[in-house]
């Protein structure tokens, strides 16, 4: 069977995956000889303009991004009404297989793995380009665990206009933001909204919404409040969990303003694990609300591989007829003055007394503002907020209303509620403790805060004992009355205590290097003023096996040494070229141990020479060997007693 091949060179090799638009092929580029993946829309579609266009605005979209963590385009064609992609293989899996491979990544992985991610989305940003259809199935992962965010399939040029397209939901709806879920306008903060619900996925293991329909999970993406990760598994570090619950913000305004912003604290949570900086910005309301949502029967959703398509429901009306009986002609006289004014009345009446629609107010105390704002707003009932702060309720719960339940608003006039709404309770500042005694910082906490907090002691090299190194929450935090914050109390360096060696015998340089290896330093050397050489030492302090802690001093007692210059001549000046090969060799009667004192090359013009600071221990003696060439033309043994004192 003769192998497809597209465009004359793209020789397709196997189907390596697919979704709702479109099959992608493993395929040989023969013209480069390298593999490629080529995405080739189905079929079905082909006839379709629309989808067509869509696949069209793909590669436009993405063969404009160069990024290493975005896969490439390499090409784009139609031939006998197939349309296909050519983009960059990458040989490995997709994120979605390795999180069921490995059920939930280790925080740090994940946190790597987002920030590659978050580095692609930014740049298809710059380049003003919201992927859409932020997925796990749509990260790959290199056999070297590099990240390539894949699938502008539903990626479209943002403008000035708004991206939402009527009539249809684009993406996968478990990794939808809100506003995608309820057809409201989508900006890049919907890309960075996806992006936190894989990586809630990739800490935790599963993901924050889920239902037995795409409309199910669709609604929890707009209404539902998601357990937080840390509550899943207490490992995950706090600035994560923070970073995450931001970036899944119902409201826009809430979240990260733009993917650098998201990337800076993906960076800082590697830096700051337990630090607190991902701040809560948002607005009292949703910027671009949809305020009337027109509900989707469940039959009316088609989803396949991501995309979810509505289908047309054909309706047809009935007519119905009446028929008129014959009335005799002295009854139609007799009654038709009365009937003329039975009209007119029916008409007054209708005209001039309106029907009137009712709203009937509910108790809406302890419910959740924006859930209730969006109800009433839909009946045409102005909503006033006002903001509190609140010990007893949490944020945006209502703590009381303006209007009675039961209370029926007539809709055809102007109508409002006014609402108490809870911020929370008031939060109070921690202050910048750092180097202050503990005593001070217990005391300032506990007035600021009404509660004693809790000191726990560290080791620290800076900060001097009794005094405050940090506190958790951090300074500039933001508590809650009553919180216990832990004071982190300087108790000084850590002491490690060490092993002082056995020095004796050994010269002033190997002590060096043997102290240094254990931590210790060099004390005082005597006799004082002394240069040790190659002396040995007979006595130390501490004494060798002694404990002692690190970066103790020990001082050293170094043999009474002598030292004695030799000259060396040549006897016989003819025997040798015009370089001469010199070696001293010494033993000291102490040792006993024969070492190279000197060796170099010498120009037979420089001789004689002079051998300097060769050394004599005391009250022994020193045997010199001098060779030239190779050849023994010298020994001489220096004696401690016929040294002179230097």
């Amino acid at each position: 069977m003769e192998p497809v091949v597209l465009g004359n060179r793209y020789e397709l090799i196997k189907k390596v995956g697919g979704g709702g638009m479109a099959v992608v092929f493993k395929a040989r580029d023969r013209l480069l000889n390298r593999f490629v993946a080529v995405k080739v829309l189905r079929e079905e579609f082909t006839g379709d303009e629309e989808f067509v266009r869509r696949f069209e605005v793909e590669a436009q979209a993405a063969a404009s991004l160069s990024h290493p963590n975005i896969v490439s385009i390499y090409d784009v064609g139609n031939e006998d009404n197939i349309y296909y992609i050519v983009m960059e293989y990458i040989d490995g899996i997709t994120l979605k297989e390795y999180i069921a491979q490995k059920g939930k990544l280790e925080w740090k992985e994940a946190v790597k793995i987002a920030i590659q991610i978050c580095s692609a989305i930014e740049h298809a940003h710059s380049k003003q380009i919201i992927h859409r259809d932020i997925k796990p199935q749509n990260i790959l992962l290199t056999k070297e665990g590099i990240a390539k965010v894949t699938d502008f399939g539903i990626a479209r040029a943002a403008t000035s206009s708004t991206i939402t397209m009527v009539g249809t939901t684009i993406g996968s709806v478990h990794y939808f933001s809100p506003e995608q879920a309820r057809g409201g306008y989508i900006d890049g903060k919907s890309d960075l909204y996806s992006l936190g619900i894989v990586i809630y996925e990739m800490i935790t293991g599963k993901i924050p919404f889920d239902g037995d329909s795409p409309v199910a999970v669709a609604l929890k993406h707009i209404h539902d409040k998601p357990v937080r990760p840390i509550d899943i598994d207490s490992s995950i570090p706090i600035a994560l969990n923070d970073v995450v619950m931001k970036a899944i913000k119902k409201e826009q305004s809430g979240r990260h303003q733009t993917a650098t912003e998201l990337l800076e604290d993906l960076y800082r949570v590697l830096r700051e694990p337990n630090g607190h900086f991902a701040e809560d910005n948002s607005l009292d309301t949703d910027e671009n609300p949809t305020k009337r949502i027109r509900v989707i029967d469940q039959d009316e959703i088609i989803e396949e591989e991501g995309n979810v398509i509505k289908k047309d429901n054909n309706k047809s009306k009935k007519s119905k007829k009446s028929g008129k009986s014959s009335i005799l002609l002295a009854v139609i006289i007799s009654t038709v003055i009365i009937g003329i004014f039975i009209y007119i009345g029916l008409i007054f009446i209708t005209t001039f007394t309106p029907q009137t629609r009712k709203f009937v107010v509910k108790n809406y105390v302890g419910k959740n503002y924006y859930d209730v704002v969006e109800e009433l707003e839909n009946a045409n009932v102005d909503v006033i907020a006002n903001w509190v702060y609140d010990d007893n309720y949490e944020e945006n719960i209502i703590i009381s209303q303006s209007v009675e339940p039961s209370y029926e608003f007539k809709l055809d006039g102007y109508n409002s509620i006014e609402f108490k709404v809870s911020k929370g309770p008031e939060l109070v500042e921690i202050p910048d403790l750092t180097g202050k005694p503990v005593i001070e910082a217990e005391i300032a906490l506990q007035q600021l805060l009404n509660t004693k907090p809790k000191v726990v002691e560290e080791y620290s090299d800076i900060i001097p004992i009794n005094h405050t190194i940090s506190t958790f929450p951090a300074a500039k935090e933001k508590v809650k009355p009553n919180t216990e914050v832990i004071i982190y109390k300087s108790i000084g360096p850590k002491i490690v205590q060490v092993t002082v060696p056995d020095l004796i015998g050994k010269t002033y340089q190997e002590a060096q290097t043997i102290l240094a290896e254990h931590n210790l330093k060099v004390g005082n050397l005597y006799p004082e003023n002394t240069s040790p050489g190659n002396a040995k030492i007979i006595k130390q302090e501490p004494e060798p096996n002694t404990v002692v802690d690190e970066e103790t001093a020990v001082n050293m007692y170094f043999e009474q040494v002598k030292y004695v210059d030799i000259p060396i001549r040549l006897n016989n000046p003819d025997m040798y070229e015009d370089k001469i090969k010199v070696v001293i060799q010494i033993t000291p009667s102490d040792t006993k141990q024969t070492s190279i004192f000197y060796e170099d090359e010498v120009e037979k013009a420089d001789f004689p020479i002079n051998i300097e600071n060769i050394p004599v221990p005391e009250k022994g003696n020193t045997r010199v060997r001098v060779l030239l060439d190779g050849e023994l033309v010298q020994e001489i043994n220096l004696l401690w007693e016929a040294v002179p004192q230097s």
